[in-house]
Parts: C-alpha cells; sequence; structure tokens
C-alpha cells in the first residue's frame, strides 16, 4: 500500500516536472516568437536604410550641395581593413568568432559568473545586432527583452552572412565617440586609412570601444596608454603577435595626428546651417504617411531643392576671400595693445563657454585650475588668411580667444529682385571656424536704411529729387544736427545726415518705421528720430527685402530659398513661391534708382566706377555706423540685388582709419559683380537698362542725363558721417516697436494650410487700435491678384547659437 501510494506520488511530480519544462519551454517560444515582430528583413541587415540623409540640391537640380544625416559615415570594404585591426578585434572582443553561430555559451556563462568584471558576454555579432537594432539602456525587464531579439538578429546574420561580411558591417557601424566606421576614426586620429594601420595604431582604436570617452587619446592619454597595452596583451595571449613584439609597441608614445573630421563640407555651409533650421520647424509640422509620424530630417531621405546658384556662391565666397583677407590686414595694423583694456568680462565669458572649459570641467577639474590652463601656452593650430585657413601656432588659450575675436567678419547674399530667389548666401569669413551666421544677425544698418526715408519723402512728402533739404539747425528728441544740405538728390548721394534729419522732421519716425514694415523689414523698429540715420538692428536679409522695389518697378519681393521638397521616392511634398507686394509706383522705384545712381556715380560709392571700372546701370548706397563699428553696402542691377555687411562681433572692435562702407563693404560687392559679369553662361547682363516709365517722359528732370546728373551733384557738405552714438537720441519719441504682419503666412501653398500666429500691428496708445493692412495694388491702382503659394519662411536668429558676444540677438526674422 506504501508502494503504491509512493509511486502515485512519484508519478504526480513527474507530470508536474514535465508542465514546468513543457510550459517554460512554450512561454521562451513565445517570447522568442513575439521578440521577433518587428525585426529587420534581411535586406535591411545588409543595407540598413533607418538613416537616410536628406539632400540638398542647387538650383540645376543636379549639383548636389550636401547631405543632413544623424551619422557620418564613410563605409570601407573588408580587403580595406588592416589585419592589426581584425586581429586586436577579435583578440579582445570574441576569441572565438571563427567558432561560434553569433551566441558564445562559454562567454555568457563567464560574464554571468564573474558579474561582467571579466568582460560581456556579447560577441561580435551581437554587438553587430544590438547596433542594427538601436538598443540603449533600460531596465533589466527592457533589456532581457532586448537581449533575446539582440541573440534572433545574430543568428539571422551569422545564417545570412560570411564572417568577413559580418566583421565589415560591424566595423563601419560601430561608434567612436561621434565618430562612426573604423575608415573616420582612422582619418581623425592618425590622417590615414584603415589599411595603413599599424599594430599599436590598430590596438589603441580597438581598445577605445570599451569607453570611447573614458579612453579618448585626447583627453586622457595615460587611460588610452594603458587600455592599448592591454589590447596588445590580448593580442600575445590569442598568439597574433609575440611578446617580445607588444613589449617594443608599448614603449612606444600613443602617436596619434588627431583631427578633425571637416563636417561641413560642400556648398554654402552657412546657407545649409540656416536651411537645416528651417527644415527642422517643417518636419515638425508634417507627417509622413508612412510612419504616421513626423518627417525625420535625418533619417528620411528628403531632397531639398534650392534657389541657390553654385556659380554664384563660389563667386559670392571668392569675392570674401579676396576683400576680407585684405581688410583683416588693415585692422591687425590699427589695434592698440591696450585695445581689450575694460573688456575683461568678454574674455571671462568666451573661456566659460569653449570646448576646453567644457571638458576640463567634464573631468571634475576645478574653476579655478581651469581659469588658470587658460594663461599657459600650448600647441594649436588657429585660423588664418592662408591657403589652408588655418596656421600651427604656439599660444595661451586666452590669447587665442582674443585673436579669433579679432577677426573681422562679414555677411554676404545676392537674390533675384523680380522672383525673390535667393542665389548666395555666405554668412561669415571661414564656417569651420566661425559658425554663426551674419545674414540673419541684426546690426545697425547705417545709411542703407535711409533710401527707404527718401522713398517716403516721395510718396507722402511730395518731394522730388530736385527738392532742397538739410542746411539748418534740426532739433529732434534732443538731438540737435547740423550741417550743409542740397537737393534730395545729392544728400543722398553724398549721404548726408542733415538731410535726412530734415526728412524725418517733415514725416515724422511712426510713419517711417510703418513704412520700412510694409516693405518687408520684420524686426522691431523703435520710433525715434535717429532711425533716419540708421540706428535700428536690423539683418542683411530683411534689407533686402526692403530694396526690392527699386529694381522690381515698386513691388516688393520677399526673398526664399526652397523651391520644392520631395520624399525619398521622389514625390513632392510642397513647392514654394515667393510672395510679391506692390509698395511704391513705377514712376518713384525709378527715381529712387535714379538718385541711387548718383551714390556710385558721385557720392559715397564713386568706387565702384573709379577703382572698379563697373559702368553698368546700378543703384546703390553705402552704410556706415558711429566709429566705423559696421560698414554696408547694397547695390542692384535690374537682374540682381546683392549686399554685403562687415565689421567685428564684439563692437567695441572697430577700424578706426577708413571710408566707412566704401571702403568697408563696397569692394566684396564689386568683386562678387565682376565675376557675375565675366560668366556670360550666368545670363546677367551688364548693359541691361532700367526701364523708364511712359509718364516720366515729360518730366523735365529725365529731359537728358545732364540734367539729373546736375541735381546729384546740386549742394555742399561732406560725405557721410555715420549716425552717431545711440546716447544721442535719448529723447522724448522713444516709443513701442512697430511690427509688420506681412509674413504671417509662412509655409502656406495650395494644399497645405497650416496655422499660424497672426503678428499684430502695434502702435502708440494715443492712436486709432484697428489696423488694416494695406491691399497690395499694382501701379494703375487694381489690386493684385493674391497668389495661392506663399513664400517658405527662413530661419528666425538662434538666441542659443554660439555667437561669440554677449549682446542679445532681436527675433523677428523670417527668412
Amino acid at each position: 500500500m506504501k508502494k503504491s501510494v509512493k509511486a502515485g506520488s512519484m508519478k504526480k511530480s513527474v507530470k508536474i516536472l514535465w508542465w514546468v519544462v513543457l510550459g517554460g519551454l512554450g512561454c521562451f517560444l513565445l517570447l522568442l516568437i513575439i521578440a521577433s515582430i518587428g525585426l529587420p528583413s534581411l535586406q535591411e541587415l545588409e543595407n540598413p536604410q533607418a538613416n537616410l540623409a536628406t539632400e540638398i540640391y542647387a538650383d540645376d537640380g543636379q549639383t548636389l550641395m550636401g547631405k543632413i544625416y544623424a551619422e557620418n559615415r564613410s563605409p570601407v570594404d573588408f580587403k580595406d581593413i588592416s589585419k592589426h585591426v581584425l586581429d586586436a578585434l577579435i583578440s579582445t572582443e570574441d576569441e572565438r568568432f571563427y567558432d561560434h553561430s553569433g551566441i558564445d555559451a562559454k562567454s555568457i556563462l563567464r560574464a554571468i559568473k564573474g558579474l561582467g568584471r571579466e568582460g560581456g558576454g556579447s560577441t561580435i555579432t551581437q554587438q553587430l545586432a544590438k547596433q542594427i537594432l538601436h538598443q540603449g539602456s533600460g531596465n533589466i525587464l527592457i533589456r532581457s527583452f532586448d537581449k533575446l531579439k539582440e541573440w534572433i538578429v545574430a543568428i539571422k546574420l551569422e545564417k545570412n552572412f560570411t564572417k568577413q561580411e559580418i566583421i565589415s558591417l560591424y566595423l563601419n557601424r560601430v561608434p567612436w565617440g561621434n565618430i562612426y566606421g573604423i575608415r573616420n576614426a582612422s582619418r581623425v586620429y592618425f590622417q590615414k586609412e584603415p589599411s595603413q594601420l599599424t599594430t599599436d595604431e590598430a590596438a589603441l582604436l580597438v581598445g577605445m570601444l570599451k569607453g570611447p570617452g573614458e579612453f579618448d587619446p585626447v583627453r586622457h592619454e595615460k587611460a588610452s596608454l594603458a587600455r592599448r597595452n592591454t589590447v596588445l596583451d590580448q593580442m600575445v595571449r590569442n598568439d597574433v603577435i609575440k611578446e617580445s613584439e607588444a613589449n617594443d609597441l608599448k614603449k612606444k608614445p600613443i602617436g596619434i595626428k588627431y583631427k578633425k573630421l571637416d563636417e561641413h563640407l560642400g556648398i554654402a555651409p552657412y546657407f545649409r546651417m540656416v536651411l537645416t533650421k528651417k527644415m527642422d520647424e517643417w518636419c515638425k509640422s508634417h507627417t509622413n504617411p508612412q510612419t504616421g509620424k513626423n518627417y525625420d530630417l535625418y533619417r528620411d531621405g528628403l531632397r531639398i531643392y534650392t534657389t541657390i546658384n553654385p556659380k554664384m556662391q563660389l563667386y559670392a565666397e571668392e569675392a570674401v576671400v579676396m576683400h576680407m583677407s585684405s581688410m583683416q590686414k588693415k585692422f591687425n595694423s590699427q589695434l592698440g595693445k591696450d585695445v581689450w583694456k575694460n573688456h575683461e568680462d568678454i574674455l571671462e565669458q568666451a573661456m566659460m563657454v569653449s570646448e576646453r572649459w567644457k571638458q576640463m570641467d567634464e573631468d571634475g577639474i576645478d574653476s579655478v585650475t581651469i581659469r588658470k590652463s587658460f594663461y599657459v601656452p600650448v600647441k594649436m593650430k588657429v585660423f588664418a588668411w592662408n591657403a589652408k585657413r588655418e596656421k600651427d601656432t604656439v599660444m595661451t588659450p586666452v590669447d587665442s580667444i582674443k585673436y579669433l575675436k579679432q577677426m573681422m567678419q562679414t555677411a554676404f547674399s545676392a537674390i533675384d529682385p523680380l522672383t525673390g530667389e535667393v542665389k548666395a548666401w555666405v554668412g561669415g569669413i571661414d564656417f569651420k571656424w566661425f559658425n554663426f551666421d551674419h545674414v540673419t544677425t541684426h546690426r545697425q544698418v547705417g545709411s542703407t536704411f535711409k533710401p527707404l526715408l527718401y522713398t517716403l519723402a516721395l510718396i507722402d512728402a511730395g518731394l522730388t529729387p530736385a527738392s532742397y533739404i538739410g542746411g539748418r539747425s534740426i532739433t529732434l528728441a534732443d538731438k540737435t544736427i547740423t550741417g550743409k544740405g542740397g537737393t534730395m538728390a545729392y544728400c543722398l548721394a553724398k549721404s548726408l545726415n542733415a538731410g535726412a534729419y530734415d526728412l524725418m522732421s517733415k514725416i515724422g519716425p511712426k510713419k517711417t518705421a510703418e513704412f520700412a514694415h510694409q516693405c518687408g523689414i520684420q524686426s522691431s523698429i523703435p520710433i525715434v528720430p535717429s532711425i533716419a540715420l540708421g540706428t535700428a538692428d536690423l539683418t542683411l536679409i530683411e534689407m533686402l527685402r526692403s530694396y526690392t522695389m527699386f529694381p522690381n518697378r515698386g513691388v516688393n519681393t520677399q526673398p526664399y530659398f526652397i523651391s520644392r521638397i520631395e520624399d525619398k521616392n521622389g514625390n513632392i511634398l510642397q513647392t514654394f513661391q515667393s510672395e510679391t507686394k506692390q509698395i511704391i509706383s513705377e514712376a518713384d522705384a525709378y527715381t529712387m534708382y535714379k538718385m541711387m545712381q548718383g551714390v556710385v556715380d558721385f557720392g559715397t560709392g564713386h568706387a565702384m566706377r573709379d577703382r572698379f571700372g563697373i559702368k553698368s546701370p546700378m543703384g546703390g548706397k553705402t552704410g556706415t555706423t558711429q566709429a566705423n563699428t559696421d560698414g554696408w553696402f547694397i547695390g542692384y542691377t535690374p537682374q540682381l540685388l546683392a549686399g554685403t555687411w562687415v565689421g567685428c562681433d564684439d563692437e567695441f572692435l572697430k577700424i578706426r582709419w577708413t571710408y566707412g562702407g566704401n571702403e568697408m563693404a563696397m569692394p566684396e560687392w564689386a568683386y562678387f559683380m565682376q565675376k557675375v559679369y565675366a560668366d556670360r553662361h550666368l545670363g546677367i547682363d551688364p548693359k541691361a537698362e532700367f526701364q523708364r516709365p511712359v509718364e516720366l517722359d515729360n518730366n523735365p528732370i529725365y529731359a537728358d542725363a545732364k540734367t539729373f546728373d546736375n541735381l546729384v551733384n546740386t549742394g555742399e557738405g561732406s560725405e557721410d558721417q555715420g549716425n552717431g552714438a545711440a546716447a544721442d537720441y535719448e529723447g522724448s519719441e522713444l516709443a513701442a516697436p512697430v511690427e509688420s504682419d506681412f509674413d504671417k503666412n509662412q509655409f502656406k501653398d495650395k494644399n497645405l494650410d497650416l496655422p499660424t500666429k497672426d503678428k499684430e500691428l502695434l502702435i502708440p496708445k494715443d492712436e486709432k487700435k484697428d489696423v488694416i493692412k494695406p491691399e497690395p495694388v499694382k501701379t494703375d491702382g487694381k489690386p493684385l491678384d493674391k497668389k495661392d503659394t506663399k513664400l517658405n519662411s527662413a530661419v528666425k536668429p538662434d538666441d542659443k547659437s554660439k555667437k561669440p558676444i554677449p549682446k542679445p540677438v532681436k527675433a523677428g526674422n523670417d527668412y
């Protein structure tokens, strides 16, 4: 009886055991099935499509300007990888790589037994699977589930690829910090191809894979050296090299030749940076129908077709080099020894935001020691006006900050005034060293603002080019200006401040600011008389927009730089074109052209004709701010409008002896136009004429060329005197800034209607509250047809970008 009971009990235990085993096996199989759902296909494993770069094309639709990507990779074939790299990798990461089928049981047991202290259990194949699956950290449940997926993919890889293919895929994907793939790592740390790496170099790179930050040879040389030697020991252990060879290699210094990859290769890097920010905004408001999520700029393979002309862009960049290298020499000759006296706070701030400070702070070094390190001479590379745009030198880090801040900067852009297409964009002297865009930076515009005031004088005050202005003392807002005068044509050509102040006394700052906003200026403009002299902080791109009405027969054209966006399959997602608006009549536009031609014929821009020999019909305006802090020139022909700004980022640094915008900025414009005119394929005709409206045929001012020239030369007084100090203009007329709602409809076309915030036109409290937006009108007085397609807005200045000056950047630039 007892035996029977005992036997029955045993049968029950066995049955339970079988249920446990079978149940556990079933659960495991279920987990495998669940884990396998959504895993990449074989084709995706071989050619991962998760990170398709966005491509940027020029206006010809064929020239690739550059790419926008999350990971910059340069694949290399197995045969082009040094044997030393393969030996070091296998010896360190996966000794039984050629023996297992993706999962190494011995390594897993060792890792579990030693709790990871004796190395992890993942094979090279598993590590590749983890890279492909983009797995990261998580709690134990998430990591356990991820590990199952990792095993499945590893087995799949081993089944479908050779060992050589697996190790090639791994080395092409694995990151060395922010450097992706063995080719890029080899180039960055040793300036050579992977096939040329020596044993010790290979050991160093393989050693970094355990922790790219911890074993970075640039920041942690001792730790990196020790890790390299550990890899060499592993290679001895696996009979790859002899112990004597390893001992000799351990005596060698680390021997790196570190040089960052140039991530900005391609056409128009400043423009591409601005474009990237704009496209980031676009992606956040557009859904990819394939994923149901917003488009990913860095992975969805978008194609962006821009308006940039490759040749004009090249000529603009060449013009910058020609002019700015010369200006820097002149500026350097005027720098005094005490130029940084009383500006130590700027240096302090620059030190604290530098990469050196950041790295030392991350390493746990105290601020006192970090600050002292900035006064110890070290070897370094700095920007230089030579063929390489850099030079090797020895100086203290704080002196390098001064050196780089003393480099004069520039902005240059050219647009088609009829279509609004941006054709060239240069935001600084060198993007690698100075990656802050100045085309969208706010600076005082000086006398380039005066043509807007003079235009308003024509259409609002009833004046003509023959009207006499200036020549008297004028007091506005506690500021008195006394100066010579002359005809309006003369005062604009010579940029006489007394003439501009006289016009301001007749028109008023409020009406002037409102008109400037109607011309497309979106930045805030203070309601003070000094804006007549250009004291408002505006951007180059919006100043160019305000000038489009002069060559475009009174029509204001909004600049745009994206013509269309396509998905990776070539399907058009959105197209763009400019929005236009009639601001002034054709007659007034032509009259302003004739007065602005006087600037280059007889006035502040006469060097255009005398020095550079450009005789084509054109109008333009120089601009200079107080003490030559900023130099400007904006000029146009019937086919092209371009502008340039020159100055230093820190505004206390200024060139002392110069002829203002005529010397600081205009040569850059002239060099560009010389190259454009010489290239007949561009179709910019140096003989193109401005068409005079028929209604002016009987106007005595235009009876013959000499009549108008006489007006331009009728007056007295010297040329452009700058715009005075800011403190000179503080007075009772300071009021809230006026802002335009002209550009509120952004990214709007026939197929898309995105919600946008309406901007209100701010008017002083004593004025009427209701604002009526002017209806676009043609010169015949009839309303213009409203276009269905609006212009894509461009990037607002980024307050968080790496501007080297603590001066705040005003918001509002929507180009």
